[in-house]
């Protein structure tokens, strides 16, 4: 074959691959921004606490991960939540246990003290029951360890909310999984709550992107209860979870000098329109009881006609010998 020939038939080759490139190309399309955005991403989070999400990342999230929930990663700026086992056996009260590794790989030993614990266990199932907020105690070695006992089969997420010494609050979450049948819990619109003989009554609407000032009232046996006792420096902790990812929020208490009840006010930093999981852990006649809610963004809407689930007043909080 002559040199001219050789030239024709390569050139035809080069455009044969060229034009189908093209043909893949259009039929794939451009990628949607909505499902590359970090926004949108369930490997990365940020932190939030009840001062108060999608699967586990793999996890080195990037810098504007902090401008996300907390709770949507298991490792973020240099801290990583690593569980021994992330496997539960039901009815099991085995001690659950894990580190905290820092920017340098190894086991964080320090840790301030928020809301009178140096680490929060949030656990709760990915339907958004089941809910559980326990305070593990911490060896030398920096090992965390409290008794973790599920009673129903499904994937968990447990949040490690903590601040290490000289860093930032941060909340990191991990997948758990107990095996067994799951049978799914959906949670219906309530904004009150009955809890061993109290009623528990939320105010105040969830607004996508805002800071949103709420009011839980408790009463019970029709008198409002205005002897509420500290749990955790305040008179009442509020947990915040979105609905589909778990996102964990930021809730705070609204003020320094709040009452001991009835009204139990917070501030909640709402990152998107949605439905959010509430629990109120709050302690009377020395016992800490929780208080559940489904709360949708926008505007308040009446309570479904089903009973929104209740928690027990010793199921989902550790013994306070667990704090550390």
């Amino acid at each position: 074959m002559n040199t001219i020939a050789k030239l024709s038939a390569f050139g035809t080759a080069l455009a044969l691959v060229i034009g189908g490139a093209y043909g893949v190309g259009a039929a794939v399309g451009p990628l949607d921004a909505a499902t590359t955005s970090p926004e949108h991403s369930s490997d990365t989070g940020s932190t939030g606490h009840g001062d108060g999400h999608g699967g586990t990342a793999p996890d080195d999230a990037s810098d504007n991960a902090s401008d996300l929930p907390g709770g949507l990663a298991s490792s973020l700026s240099g801290y990583t939540f690593t569980p021994t086992a992330s496997a539960l056996t039901l009815d099991d009260t085995d001690d659950f246990t894990f580190r905290i590794t820092g920017p340098d790989g190894d086991a964080v030993t320090a840790f301030d003290v928020e809301h009178d614990k140096r680490m929060h266990l949030i656990v709760v199932r990915r339907d958004g029951s089941a809910f559980q907020h326990l305070h593990p105690t911490m060896a030398p070695d920096g090992t965390w360890s409290v008794p973790l006992r599920v009673r129903t089969a499904g994937s968990y997420r447990a949040f490690a909310d903590f601040t290490p010494t000289g860093a930032t609050a941060t909340t990191l979450g991990v997948d758990l999984t107990a095996p067994g049948r799951f049978e799914p819990i959906t949670h219906p619109p309530t904004r009150s709550a009955s809890v061993d003989g109290y009623e528990v009554t939320l105010a105040g609407d969830l607004v996508g992107g805002q800071a949103s000032p709420l009011t839980l009232t408790v009463h019970k046996d029709g008198q409002p209860v205005t002897d509420l006792e500290p749990y955790l420096g305040a008179y009442g902790h509020l947990v915040a979870l979105r609905e589909g990812d778990l996102a964990y929020l930021h809730v705070h208490p609204d003020g320094e000098d709040t009452s001991a009840g009835p009204d139990i006010p917070f501030v909640a930093d709402v990152p998107t329109q949605g439905s959010y999981r509430l629990f109120l852990d709050f302690r009377h006649d020395g016992v800490v009881r929780t208080a559940e809610f489904t709360v949708p963004t926008g505007p308040a809407v009446p309570d479904a006609a089903t009973t929104s689930p209740t928690t027990s007043p010793t199921a989902g909080h550790a013994d306070d010998s667990h704090g550390h």
